[in-house]
């Protein structure tokens, strides 16, 4: 697992963004916009913290699983877990057909699993342990908490560059600053995001696959959650959106350009690799 190396690269986006909000606030509303921004740092940080679970179980309008209405997928949870020797996350359940599970939480005991009634439909059995193996490798690298920090932090941006801009700031600031930002800011963050998310997705499909020992039933699953988005993708909304990046498929239709930005890598290259490793795999390497 990689929990000290995912620590770091918290660290790492949260000052980042952090700096950035602050400067977007002094650009755009001077001294004022400065205080303005130190602040909203702090609390978007501390709020994310200790609420990334709640907001996104509360996005997908999850419902707590047990062994009477999901006993499949209780079981798949439970035995995985134990097989890495690790806590057993929460488990829950969204009311959506959109096929998509996802984990959250800022540490392995305050965690949590969901997964879509859609997918539940959709994937055999084994595909389905594929899935949450992947994502109880997200829970053990205590990676989640930085997907929860990116997409929270990154919304902040835009609202912050408009807040300024209808209530004036900018003519405290410098309005081509103010114009400059509202584009480059949330692009910049945007794409720290998509760089962090995508090696997040990764990993945890390598991990994963460990856990499940099985690299091939993941790859397939991710195929079926592909097209199964395409057929039906989750609607857009301010709250689906930030709870997105912690996915295991990007669950929204996109145009090419949206997917070139999108914090998941190509399904194909994920599948690639994961048949690549279980080639290995059968070769004891």
């Amino acid at each position: 697992m990689r929990s000290s190396l995912n620590g770091v690269k918290t660290a790492f986006l949260l000052g980042t963004l952090a700096a950035l909000i602050i400067f977007v606030s002094a650009a755009i509303g001077g001294e004022s916009g400065l205080l303005f921004g130190f602040v909203l740092a702090i609390g978007i940080n501390g709020f994310a913290y200790f609420n990334s679970d709640k907001l996104a179980l509360k996005a997908m309008k999850a419902y707590p699983a047990d062994d009477a209405n999901a006993p499949v997928l209780m079981r798949i949870v439970r035995e995985l877990s134990m097989k890495a020797n690790k806590p057993m996350p929460r488990v829950y359940i969204s009311p959506t057909e959109s096929p998509n599970a996802f984990a959250t939480g800022r540490n392995p005991q305050n965690a949590a699993v969901c997964a879509t009634e859609g997918i539940m439909k959709l994937l055999t059995e084994k595909e389905l342990r594929g899935v949450i193996g992947h994502e109880l490798a997200h829970v053990y690298n205590r990676d989640i908490l930085t997907a929860s920090i990116a997409a929270t932090l990154s919304s902040v941006l835009m609202f912050m560059v408009q807040f300024f801009w209808i209530f004036g700031g900018n003519r405290r600031g410098n309005p081509l600053a103010s114009i400059a930002l509202l584009i480059i800011g949330p692009l910049a963050a945007s794409l720290l995001q998509m760089a962090i998310g995508r090696s997040r997705e990764f990993a945890a499909d390598e991990d994963g696959a460990l856990i499940s020992q099985d690299p091939l039933s993941l790859a397939s699953a991710l195929q079926k959650i592909d097209a199964g988005v395409s057929r039906a993708p989750l609607r857009p909304t301010p709250q689906t959106e930030a709870a997105s990046s912690m996915m295991i498929s990007n669950p929204f239709r996109g145009s090419q350009m949206a997917r070139l930005f999108s914090t998941h890598p190509p399904t194909k290259e994920r599948v690639n690799r994961l048949e690549a490793m279980h080639i290995k795999m059968q070769r004891g390497f």
